[in-house]
């Protein structure tokens, strides 16, 4: 039988290793990466280095401590399921108290780093979003309701639009726009693996939506997302931010998705499900880089 008490080590047996496990740097490398395009869309010309730095370093920091508070607040959940054991706290590699000095630490040089080296407007909305990730979602949505991951996924959705806000100050419809396909991704890329791991969040006691309505009404819902995803992907070209050659890639983009999302519907069982996990990562990855190749295109007037 699982426990969730949490054994600890002593504080000289802390390695930099734990503390790097806990800001999830798989995820803070995807968060910067579309803050880059952000930053990179939002000018013609080149970004000036002290926002592109900062500015990434500073969201990158923010996203780092987020995860680190999320580690700590979820640290019994985290221990019951199989996917999260081996996580620097359950797994008494890290204690709370340095955890809680560490996401402290992060957050303080992150607004310090954005409010003196960036500009203010950016360091009230990365703040936002770390209040938004770290403590609504997790704290409250997470744990309540079955569309935890639609509205909490306002908060992982806001690193492209930090990123614009980083270089030129505002918040625009483009900057929107970016954040929108990022808002609508998130279902349809965390489902399948909530599909795949639903024993675990069910043996967590969490509302996750194949637990509360079921595997197949969730597929269904996989599915109508990414068809929505398919439409929200194509305003860049209707706001003229894109060119043919965007519209084009993000409709080819679009369909495999959709196909990912129709084979798990229509299987009986979830062999699909790590799969449509998988492509959706592809899928976000490949669009923000065809958005971003698409602009320098543009710029440099090789496409109308």
């Amino acid at each position: 039988m699982a426990t969730t008490e949490v054994m600890t080590r002593p504080p000289q047996a802390f390695t930099w290793r734990s503390y790097y496990q806990l800001t999830k740097p798989k995820v803070v490398l995807l968060i910067a990466f579309t803050a880059l395009v952000g930053m990179l869309l939002s000018t013609p010309g080149a970004v000036p280095w002290q926002p592109l730095i900062f500015g990434l370093l500073g969201i990158s920091l923010a996203a780092a401590s987020g995860a680190v508070i999320n580690h700590i607040i979820d640290q019994r959940i985290d221990a019951v399921m199989a996917r999260t054991s081996r996580r620097p706290i359950p797994s008494g590699n890290m204690d709370t108290p340095h955890a809680a000095i560490f996401a402290g630490a992060l957050a303080l040089i992150s607004m310090l780093m954005l409010i003196f080296l960036v500009n203010t407007l950016t360091a009230v909305l990365t703040f936002m979003a770390l209040i938004g990730y770290a403590f609504i979602y997790t704290v409250f949505l997470k744990r309540n309701t079955p569309q935890n991951i639609i509205w909490g996924g306002l908060a992982g959705a806001a690193p492209p639009l930090l990123g614009w806000c980083a270089v030129t100050g505002e918040v625009t419809t483009e900057a929107f726009l970016l954040l929108l396909i990022i808002f609508i991704w998130t279902p349809p890329h965390f489902w399948p693996l909530a599909i795949h791991r639903q024993k675990d969040y069910a043996k967590a006691g969490l509302p996750m939506l194949p637990v509360t309505h079921g595997i197949p009404f969730t597929k269904t819902q996989i599915l109508l997302y990414t068809l929505m995803l398919l439409a929200v992907s194509v305003m860049p070209f209707a706001v003229h931010m894109s060119s043919y050659v965007y519209l084009f890639g993000a409709l080819l983009l679009g369909a495999g998705f959709i196909w990912q999302a129709w084979r798990l519907w229509r299987c009986e069982d979830n062999r699909y499900a790590m799969k449509t996990f998988s492509y959706s990562i592809v899928y976000l990855s490949l669009l923000f880089a065809l958005l971003l190749g698409d602009h320098y295109l543009q710029v440099m007037g090789l496409i109308a």
